[in-house]
């Protein structure tokens, strides 16, 4: 039916994944106490701009947009 995934969403795929175990993962239980601890939600951690930085680096951030595959 035509669900196959391409190369270009394979390759997107491994890169990100590499990313999420390198990165993402390993600051969920940072992520889960800086929000424990946290009143207001809308704030970010001070370490969640550098992971954004990175994710940017990479070609990892905004995967929505058309223009990236």
């Amino acid at each position: 039916m035509g669900f196959e995934i391409n190369e270009t969403v394979s390759v997107l795929n491994a890169r990100l994944e590499a990313f999420m175990a390198e990165h993402i993962y390993p600051r969920e239980h940072d992520w889960s106490t800086w929000t424990l601890n946290q009143d207001n939600l809308w704030q970010t951690p001070p370490w969640f701009d550098e992971l954004r930085e990175l994710a940017k680096a990479e070609g990892l951030w905004n995967l929505f947009l058309a223009t990236r595959i």
